[in-house]
């Protein structure tokens, strides 16, 4: 034990000893201690720390055509979708921010649900329009989703990751958006109810039923299995707007025998100018939704339905160079950043596009496809002296190729 001395220095805040610390500052009437100074910065950091500002102002609100602009800039057509998102959004905002009257009509809010198959850009709409919000926004996969008592994760999951987007404040979350991707996923597995539970499909759907209506619900804080003893935050959900988007495969059949169409096959001459049969899901519509497997208490929870597009070759080709967040534009940032030139031929580009056609997979295979023939250069270049990249067609050829042998 080190001996004290007389006349040795305190600190002023603990009182330890000059000997019994490793630094002791001395100001003009006190001193303080290296522990004391660490546990003040951290409360100074603590305390400081920026919080996110959910404040929505009338004369600031996003109208529908600036939100709609602000999606072109990073998705690649579905105009009709991006116009109800746009619609939905903008009146979602005006409906929380207009001041509480009793002689006012309440206006109701208006849950969305996107159709599209994979690859068409239903997540990304929604990760953009994240972008452009002042509002807590999330998105959960309810593939995750069980009923209360089985292994997976509760309904009320949902609301726990918008309470941690919105720094858990209560009153921000009851103002935030939720969009849930993989919807088709819960579906009701047969045509009639089961004697047996269907505890990732329609118990689901139930459980849903609640938040997406409004209602005060009863949230772990940190999300898991409730239990007894657990503190729980209570949030009204009457305000929270549910986005929702599910690739629904396979309900092209169901649209096909609701318009008595045939989805191989030949058709009349007069029933071929009527229905495009390329695009079956223009013609949606709740009853297709109800067939699929959807209750009719969340089809009508979800009063806005529309639709996204089927890639074709064109706007494959465009979601390859002309979003911000394009592909192209990734990979010259990524090279650049390495003091690389990258030149990518026209007819590479076109070749991508053509195999992503043929695995159909949407967007998502442009991505796949083009990280197969840009790996060998990522991984040599950087330890190289190269300094310009042409990719040409017999090289994209060649990686492709090569990468196919090895998969068969």
């Amino acid at each position: 034990m080190t001996k004290q001395t007389k006349n040795e220095r305190r600190c002023s805040f603990c009182g330890r000893a000059e000997s019994e610390v490793q630094l002791m500052l001395t100001g003009l009437d006190g001193n303080i201690c290296d522990q004391c100074v660490e546990m003040a910065n951290n409360v100074v950091q603590t305390e400081l720390k920026p919080t996110k500002d959910f404040t929505l102002k009338g004369d600031q609100l996003p109208k529908p055509t600036e939100i709609k602009n602000f999606l072109d800039q990073y998705v690649i057509g579905q105009h009709e979708a991006k116009k109800y998102l746009s619609v939905a959004v903008y009146n979602h905002y005006k409906r929380i921010t207009q001041p509480k009257s009793a002689e006012d009509v309440e206006i109701e809010k208006s849950n969305i649900i996107l159709v599209g198959a994979t690859g068409t850009g239903k997540t990304l709409l929604a990760r953009t329009i994240a972008k452009k919000l002042h509002v807590p926004f999330t998105i959960v996969d309810a593939t995750v989703l069980t009923e209360a008592g089985y292994v997976g994760e509760d309904i009320e999951s949902i609301l726990t990751r918008l309470l941690q987007v919105a720094d858990y404040d209560v009153k921000a979350a009851e103002r935030g958006i939720v969009f849930i991707d993989e919807l088709d996923k819960i579906a009701r597995k047969g045509d009639n109810p089961s004697i047996t539970r269907d505890v990732s499909g329609e118990g689901v759907q139930q459980g849903l039923l609640k938040l997406l209506e409004g209602s005060v619900i009863n949230v772990p804080p940190q999300g898991g299995r409730k239990h007894p003893d657990q503190k729980m935050i209570a949030v009204n959900t009457q305000n929270i707007l549910f986005i929702c988007g599910g690739a629904f495969d396979g309900i092209e059949k169901k649209i096909a025998q609701r318009l008595n169409t045939h989805v191989v096959g030949f058709d009349a001459v007069h029933e071929q100018n009527v229905v495009d049969r390329n695009n079956l899901l223009q013609y949606i519509t709740p009853q297709d939704l109800k067939s699929f497997g959807l209750i009719p208490e969340i089809i009508g929870r979800l009063p806005i339905l529309t639709y996204l597009n089927p890639l074709d070759k064109q706007a494959l080709r465009l979601i390859l160079t002309e979003p911000k967040n394009s592909i192209v534009k990734q990979y010259t940032k990524l090279f650049a950043m390495d003091d690389v030139v990258l030149k990518i031929d026209e007819s590479v580009l076109d070749y991508i596009v053509e195999k992503a056609i043929e695995y159909k997979l949407g967007a998502r295979g442009l991505r796949s496809i083009a990280e197969t023939i840009m790996m060998d250069a990522m991984y040599e270049i950087p330890s190289s002296e190269v300094k310009e990249l042409h990719v040409t067609l017999e090289y994209a050829q060649e990686k492709l190729n090569r990468s196919q042998v090895k998969i068969a």
